[in-house]
């Protein structure tokens, strides 16, 4: 790499970092605080989740932070004539901008891989956190007063003693569907939260049960799931990696494939026995209604998986258009250049992103290439305002 590059490379990294570590840090509260609200966490679960609120905020940082970091640098040393000295020698100016192109690049590459990978796991773990945190005061409150109870839910815990993580004496009753309370006592219990199916498990050993009406019974060892008194909302689609996604979508697929098939063959059948009464199940009833909520499901997550691939790719596609227009349009002022560029994609792009994926998930257009479009106008923009940097 020779020299100028070198030195136009080094000054956009300089400056992307610094941008990217203050624009991050004043977004991250917004991401804490949302995260707190929602989840009820204190102020040492809110230390212990912060990492992974900084990682999951980058992807959305990264493409408006390179866009702010090549007005910046380009326009700089458009204002300083540096551009029309590199052209004097001459210099081509695209030899100036591919070191911008080439981290558009590495950073599409690199969004891509945190909004499959890490995000997910990061998500992963702000959830272990959270279930940490729900058993952490769940075992505080069966401390300090031996017993819970969850009217909503109809079951009550009682111990005699809590040590550690071990409840000593529990007696847990709950009430049946069909009315009839059930009585559960052991010598000991262990919780374990499960997010997942928002749910604890009560891991009972050696212990005795009792249901009015009926005879007792012993066990050595018992588990007993209730639901969470504070339910966590469930993973979305985004945060989940595209292979999962693909699986998800794979089951969905077969799992609607499979009812459409039973459907006909049950309506052939009665159509050539001329039972009319089975034509009117409650399965051929409510046929549609269960094609219509998994088809949607299935155009979720297919359109997540080609917004997740596009939406990667808008750092490239950024610094096509920013670069060339920062070098037409030379201010020292570079927050000017910065919105005149960034307004037009704050009021086209991403009303255009939006407005294809909710017609992708209505399955109105084909996610596979209405997800592009977006990107598609940028590139066009992009190419014109090169055009004239090369020309003029």
């Amino acid at each position: 790499m020779r020299l100028l590059q070198r030195y136009i490379l080094k000054e956009i990294v300089r400056n992307f970092a610094f941008l990217l570590i203050v624009l991050t840090v004043l977004l991250v509260f917004v991401g804490i605080v949302r995260q707190a609200k929602e989840s009820g966490l204190g102020a040492a679960q809110i230390i212990q989740v912060l990492p992974f609120v900084v990682l999951s905020l980058l992807p959305f940082t990264i493409p408006a932070t390179l866009l702010l970091t090549v007005c910046v640098v380009y326009g700089r040393i458009a204002a300083d004539q540096e551009i029309t000295a590199a052209k004097a020698a001459g210099i081509n100016i695209l030899s100036l901008l591919w070191p911008s192109f080439l981290l558009g690049a590495v950073l599409s590459v690199c969004s891509l891989w945190l909004t499959d990978q890490i995000i997910p796991w990061a998500v992963g773990r702000i959830q272990e956190t959270i279930a940490m945190a729900l058993e952490d005061i769940f075992l505080e409150r069966l401390r300090s007063s031996h017993h819970v109870t969850d009217k909503e839910h109809g079951y009550s815990i009682s111990v005699m003693d809590v040590v550690g993580k071990k409840l000593i004496g529990p007696t847990f009753t709950y009430t049946r569907q069909g009315g009839e309370p059930v009585t559960i006592q052991a010598q000991e219990a262990t919780l374990e939260f499960d997010l997942q199916k928002q749910e604890v498990i009560l891991h009972l050993v050696r212990g005795a049960f009792g249901i009015p009406g009926q005879s007792d019974g012993v066990f050595e060892k018992e588990d007993q799931p209730f639901p969470l008194s504070h339910s966590i909302p469930p993973p979305k689609p985004r945060h989940l990696s595209i292979r999962k996604i693909r699986s998800d979508l794979g089951e969905l697929r077969r799992t609607i494939s499979d009812r459409e098939h039973r459907r006909n063959v049950v309506m052939a059948l009665a159509l050539s026995l001329n039972d009319i009464e089975r034509l009117c199940q409650q399965d051929l009833i409510d046929y549609g209604y269960y094609q219509s909520v998994d088809r949607a499901k299935a155009a979720k997550l297919d359109t997540e998986i080609h917004s997740r691939l596009a939406m990667s790719t808008s750092c490239f596609f950024f610094v096509l258009l920013g670069g060339p227009f920062a070098i037409i349009r030379p201010r020292r002022q570079f927050l000017t250049s910065f919105l005149l560029c960034f307004l037009p994609i704050l009021l086209i792009y991403y009303p255009v992103v939006l407005l294809m994926m909710n017609l992708s998930k209505t399955e109105t257009v084909a996610p596979a290439w209405a997800m592009w479009i977006a990107n598609g106008i940028l590139l066009v923009a992009g190419i014109v305002v090169l055009h004239k940097v090369l020309k003029h």
